[in-house]
């Protein structure tokens, strides 16, 4: 009784001393952060050209930056510093597509007709090709755009097209419209053609003909056969580029529809060894035939609906496999983490693409209440629990139409843009204004000790072993620790797609003394389509730098001569 009673009679020391004790510091989570420094064009497109460099492309109109005595409409981010420089641009990028080819160079593809008053130096754009070579300058200083539209221009008029990287290099350039159009497609370019070209003519397409009219920037992957998906409407198709063959797919469950002006957005899962199971994964959209927009509304609910499906023939048969999304979306996206989780970002909860054709227009957008908060979807989890927002924070910036999103080769996400607008709109009372501000959305990672790859080869080889000399944080080195290693196309962000976007784990080890990493590399250019890549090393979710590579020799892609 004496002990307890002395234990008892020493409580309130022991509950004192307790609450004066340092509490043990929270672990790190995700963070957006605001950049100083605004983008100067509304960054409707977004892609990474090298280790420190992000290409913008907005609309010819009446942007802040400044180039040449007119506005910009491109312009190069500098990711180690923040900053923005503006890029001369001839025609006009306006809703453009794009990828990175094998030799390097970005061809930025198709874009709008139309001119803007004041800025007599554009040039129509919906046959554009803008041609940025690979830049040496970590800041970008000489490093420009080249184009010529008397002798490089696209085989057909093309503005909302979409592209890839295929598997010799090249690019596929799928559908789009010939003219400026209000908001469904009424005079479509159905049709595939390639840059550099390879044929004199666009190659028809019966699947663009029938997922008409709301079948802009058509949601495309390249498969680790060499064939190509394709979503448009709410229809799919795997194309056969060599046979020149369609072979029709299920349609997307429950009448939802994912392509522009209704939005939802898609992507391919990551791919690994040593078979390379092809999935596709379509979030949001809106379940609804394409009606008149005047029978539309900003109010009109985006689904919550995700769908997949594996592109096997048993994965076929079955169809596609539904989840859900913990709120509605359109015009998300959907982008990779080295890891294999995917980030959804981006949105609203209700409405439409486009501009101002919907009767009840919040000022001029067509859809209304902007999703602030990510989600984390995780493949391999079970389904009905792949889907969480726990921890993730609010961005606090509406990023509804025109709007992109990139992981960037330090590994967190770049995001810019939103312009619901014909122009630079902006003042007090506006809900959706045109947005210059700029914002990382970093990880938990970004604020730990992290993994290091010291050197890396110029260029990979396809299906060869290399080792290459790494740092490893002492809080990673647990046995059995989880080791990825992810060779990443970075993608083209535009319109809620982020078209070429690829993750290929590679079989890799660590090295006993954890010095030295060993991977083996993907069998052939149609498991990674040759050219850039990023590689990261990923140890127990903590993910590495990116390391800058070549993936293949380097060449430039075949073209018809």
């Amino acid at each position: 009784m004496k002990w307890t009673s002395t234990l008892l009679s020493s409580l309130p020391l022991l509950i004192s001393l307790a609450a004066a004790a340092p509490s043990a510091p929270a672990a790190p989570g995700w963070r957006f952060d605001l950049k100083a420094e605004r983008s100067g064009i509304v960054a409707l497109e977004a892609i990474v050209v090298s280790p420190t460099l992000v290409i913008f492309f907005d609309r010819a109109s009446d942007d802040p930056l400044q180039i040449n005595n007119h506005s910009a409409w491109g312009a190069l981010w500098n990711l180690e510093t923040s900053t923005v420089k503006p890029l001369d641009v001839l025609t006009n990028s306006f809703c453009a597509s794009g990828a990175l080819l094998s030799n390097g160079t970005m061809a930025s593809v198709g874009g709008d007709p139309r001119g803007f008053p004041g800025n007599p130096a554009i040039h129509p754009g919906n046959q554009g090709i803008r041609i940025f070579e690979p830049c040496a300058s970590p800041t970008g200083d000489g490093c420009t755009l080249f184009e010529d539209p008397a002798t490089l221009h696209l085989l057909e008029a093309r503005w909302y097209p979409s592209s890839i990287r295929i598997f010799d290099g090249s690019l596929l350039i799928v559908g789009g419209t010939h003219v400026n159009e209000n908001f469904y497609n009424l005079h479509p370019a159905n049709s595939f053609e390639f840059f550099p070209p390879k044929e004199s003519t666009p190659r028809p397409s019966a699947f663009l003909e029938r997922s008409l009219p709301a079948n802009l920037f058509p949601r495309i992957f390249a498969l680790p056969d060499g064939k190509v998906f394709m979503v448009a409407g709410n229809q799919s198709i795997i194309y056969d580029i060599e046979a020149n063959t369609e072979r029709i797919l299920p349609d997307i469950p429950n009448n939802v529809h994912v392509t522009n002006p209704i939005d939802g957005s898609a992507i391919l899962l990551p791919l690994s060894p040593p078979d390379f199971v092809p999935e596709v994964l379509v979030c949001g959209g809106t379940q609804t035939d394409p009606i008149d927009p005047s029978l539309l509304s900003s109010q009109t609910p985006a689904t919550t609906q995700c769908s997949r499906i594996t592109l096997t023939e048993e994965g076929i048969a079955k169809g596609w496999e539904i989840e859900h999304m913990l709120e509605p979306r359109t015009m998300p996206e959907l982008v990779h983490l080295p890891n294999g989780q995917v980030l959804i970002a981006n949105g609203a909860r209700s409405g439409f693409a486009a501009i101002k054709q919907v009767p009840d227009a919040i000022g001029n957008s067509n859809s209304d209440h902007a999703v602030l908060v990510p989600s984390l979807y995780t493949p391999d989890a079970p389904l009905g629990r792949r889907i969480s927002n726990a921890g993730m924070p609010s961005s606090g910036i509406a990023r509804v139409y025109h709007s992109s999103i990139t992981l960037t080769p330090q590994g967190n996400f770049l995001i810019a843009g939103s312009n619901p607008n014909a122009n630079t709109t902006v003042g007090p009372g506006i809900k959706f204004p045109s947005e210059f501000r700029v914002q990382t959305l970093d990880p938990p990672f970004m604020f730990v000790d992290r993994p290091k790859i010291l050197s890396f080869p110029e260029k990979l080889a396809f299906n060869k072993t290399f080792t290459v000399p790494i740092s490893v944080p002492l809080e990673l080195t647990r046995p059995g620790a989880k080791v990825q290693v992810s060779l990443m196309d970075l993608g083209f962000s535009s319109h809620a797609f982020h078209s070429s976007a690829r993750l290929v784990f590679m079989d890799a080890t660590i090295s006993r003394d954890r010095k030295s990493l060993t991977f083996t590399t993907p069998p052939n250019g149609r498991v990674f389509p040759p050219g850039p890549a990023t590689v990261f090393l990923t140890i127990d979710d903590v993910t590495s730098e990116g390391a800058w590579v070549m993936m293949g020799s380097g060449n430039p892609p075949p073209t018809l001569e």
